[in-house]
């Protein structure tokens, strides 16, 4: 294998069937590209499955030839209108359809949306091997093993600045900061050049663990002639630049001093920094703490043993223990940061947890934001956290949390670094996408070079062009509990129609041609007015309706169930919308009696 004059500074060279992974040390792997040499007439397709348009299901195709590369897996949370829906996946039907092509998949980091929808992929097709930072992958590893998918894929830890070469193509980690530990860019070795794909980030001039956002990397790919830049555009409308996690520290250590009772605080369950801190600050100010959650347990246990955070033997104690100890010398660390119903915060706010009980003197904090489409569901448990007495520190006046994603500013500095000659805004909704766009223009991006692309869009790049071409199947797919793909929209509709309209269900019996008993009606959460009885005037002429579409569709149409029933919904939705001005879900049953 050759590294066109770099031979020396390879360390070490591992073969495994189709990929060989090439491990290097420091700087060794600048210049890689030369081992990706430039082909005349190649083709380059970025295909975006999740995240564009929206937040969360980041999920792409990096596609050459007969060969596909995945880079994350994400899922979303559901919306206020999915009712019932638990998590929201992306359509990887063109996966499915092409899954003899994907030679492997490469993580950016271990959030959620970029690795939630990796379990689901491996339900239906296999990936050869997977490739992630060191938390990601462990993470990741938890989920197989809950799933038994183990034998589905190969897992691998991706170290800085290492480079894999998989297939035709290969790819470069470069370590930058977010709010997750472990997170990186990617530098992607193409026979048309390097293509940057940001990943989640923002630039953290002081980060809690002392790992310095890798500008030389980028920048030096900027310098070898970036052709196309994928970039986090979450935080484009927020002018200047995110603070610090670091920043979070003092504040936190004023409320913990401040506190005279127990300390119940709740963050993302990811945020290994912030966890961090916590222990820290709890380990300073004297106190023991208990953690309620498993995803919050798994990450701090994980994160230790990768020496990503260091506490003492002792520090964390068992649930069963906390009410055994005085109050000022308790943190309860917990999820429900963004008022899940079945998390232990909420169950605490609304009385439903089986050993804490929130009181007067409790000192309760929310280290985070909402994601859009939470603030209601955090505002509640707020609501119920304060009527009980708990001094209830939450809201970015707090200066309690700090996102993990890039502003304004930050993402000019990327786009000078990098000086891509096409520019991808990705991972925001769509005016975060267009103002993104324009700031790229402002950076000398030719606005020709600028795309603005939904899921299932096919950029194509080649040596002297780039356009969309086409689209591939993308969309939605919608999880309750444990079922995958069974909720569609008509489900969606007949749920709200059902908390909004009401259920009015019927039942009548026929035999031989004829109605033998009079149908039974059940109104539920249907508003009638207060005569509306089982006697009423609305019942009855309900039953008198039906008691005529029966005979009418008898006589016409003989026993045929179905008509029986479509006649009978139709008479009745004629009957509703006169006398109550409502549309509710209409079940009409009819049995045929032998």
């Amino acid at each position: 294998m050759s590294t066109d004059g770099n031979e020396k500074k390879v360390r070490k060279v591992i073969k495994r069937q189709d990929q060989t992974v090439v491990i290097t040390k420091g700087d060794e792997t600048r210049g890689f590209n030369g081992n990706i040499p430039i082909v005349a007439g190649a083709k380059i397709k970025v295909i975006p499955l999740g995240g564009m348009c929206e937040i969360g299901k980041n999920t792409w195709i990096i596609e050459y030839e007969n060969e596909m590369i995945i880079i994350d897996g994400g899922l979303a949370f559901p919306s206020d209108e999915m009712p019932g829906v638990e998590i929201v996946l992306p359509d990887i039907s063109y996966l499915i359809q092409n899954k003899n092509k994907i030679k492997g998949l490469f993580i950016t980091h271990g959030h959620e949306d970029h690795i939630g929808g990796i379990v689901p992929m491996l339900k239906q097709f296999d990936i050869p091997v997977i490739y992630g930072p060191p938390l990601a992958i462990a993470l990741l590893g938890e989920k197989l093993k809950d799933a038994s998918l183990q034998d589905k894929t190969t897992l691998h830890k991706g170290k800085p600045r290492s480079t894999i070469k998989l297939g035709s193509l290969a790819f470069t980690y470069v370590r930058n900061t977010h709010s997750i530990a472990d997170s990186f860019s990617l530098i992607i070795h193409t026979p048309l050049g390097q293509i940057v794909h940001s990943g989640d980030f923002k630039f953290d001039f002081t980060p809690v663990d002392g790992e310095f956002f890798d500008v030389y990397s980028l920048a030096k790919a900027g310098e070898e002639g970036a052709l196309l830049l994928i970039s986090d555009s979450t935080n484009v409308e927020k002018e200047g630049y995110t603070p610090s996690e670091r920043s979070v520290y003092n504040r936190l250590e004023e409320e913990f001093f401040k506190a005279t009772g127990r300390i119940i605080i709740t963050t993302f369950a990811s945020q290994v920094h912030r966890i961090k801190q916590i222990l820290d600050i709890t380990q300073k100010t004297g106190r023991k703490v208990a953690i309620y959650g498993r995803s919050m347990l798994l990450l701090a246990t994980i994160s230790k043993e990768l020496g990503h955070m260091t506490f003492p033997d002792g520090l964390i104690i068992n649930t069963e223990d906390v009410n055994k100890m005085d109050d000022d010398k308790i943190v309860i660390l917990t999820t429900g940061s963004q008022g899940e119903p079945l998390s232990a915060l909420t169950r605490m706010a609304f009385d439903e947890h089986k050993q804490i009980t929130i009181q007067a003197k409790d000192t309760v904090i929310i280290s985070a934001t909402p994601i859009p489409g939470n603030e209601r569901s955090v505002a509640n448990v707020v609501n119920a956290l304060s009527a009980k007495g708990a001094k209830v520190i939450y809201g970015r006046d707090a200066h309690i949390h700090v996102s993990g994603h890039a502003c304004k500013e930050e993402q000019r500095m990327l786009l000078n670094i990098v000086r891509p000659k096409y520019f991808l805004p990705a991972h925001g909704e769509y005016r975060m996408l267009v103002m993104h766009g324009n700031l790229g223009v402002d950076c000398g991006v030719d606005p020709q070079n600028v795309f603005i692309m939904e899921n299932g869009d096919v950029l194509e790049l080649s040596s002297d062009s780039a356009k969309l071409n086409g689209q591939v199947p993308a969309g939605i797919i919608m999880v309750d509990s444990t079922r995958v793909g069974d909720i569609d929209k008509t489900i969606l509709e007949q749920r709200h129609k059902l908390g909004s309209e009401g259920l009015l269900s019927v039942m009548a019996t026929v035999k031989n041609g004829k109605i033998i008993s009079e149908p039974i009606i059940e109104a539920k959460g249907l508003i009638l007015m207060q005569e509306d009885t089982t006697s009423g005037h609305f019942i009855t002429d309900a039953k008198k309706t039906i008691v005529d579409a029966l005979k009418a569709s008898l006589e016409k149409n003989g026993k045929n169930m179905e008509d029986l029933q479509a006649k009978v919904k139709e008479e009745l939705r004629d009957l509703i919308h006169k006398e109550l001005r409502r549309e509710p879900l209409l079940q009409v049953v009819i049995l045929e009696s032998k």
